[in-house]
């Protein structure tokens, strides 16, 4: 399966750990896909948000086994990447992504628009 760069990243994970490891580590932890490995990480990162990586740590994090009345279902299993930042980079991935907007989403309406 050829995974194209936008593939591999899915989310960033919004935790009270995660937001404390950006602050204090510069580590940023990112939801990736299953196949991605360490190398597609870091050249997604580095091609879609001009930072320069310094290090991907992979975590695979195993589903959970729920058990309801007899019947087990196993949750999915998810794929983390932290990823240390080179010195004195910085980017805020959760605004990044609409930085290219201009003025509000929905368009404002004024006194003067509105019919009488």
């Amino acid at each position: 399966m050829e995974l194209t760069l936008y593939d591999i990243i899915l989310t960033p994970v919004v935790t009270e750990k995660a937001s404390q490891m950006v602050d204090d580590l510069q580590k940023i932890t990112l939801k990736v896909h299953l196949a991605a490995n360490k190398k597609q990480v870091k050249e997604a990162l580095e091609r879609i948000f001009n930072v320069r990586v310094k290090d991907v740590n992979i975590i695979i994090r195993k589903g959970k086994l729920r058990i309801f009345k007899r019947i087990k279902s196993q949750g999915s299993r998810v794929k983390l990447a932290i990823i240390t930042l080179k010195d004195k980079e910085s980017f805020d991935i959760l605004t990044q992504a609409g930085a290219g907007m201009q003025g509000p989403i929905a368009p404002s309406i004024t006194s003067e628009d509105k019919q009488p």
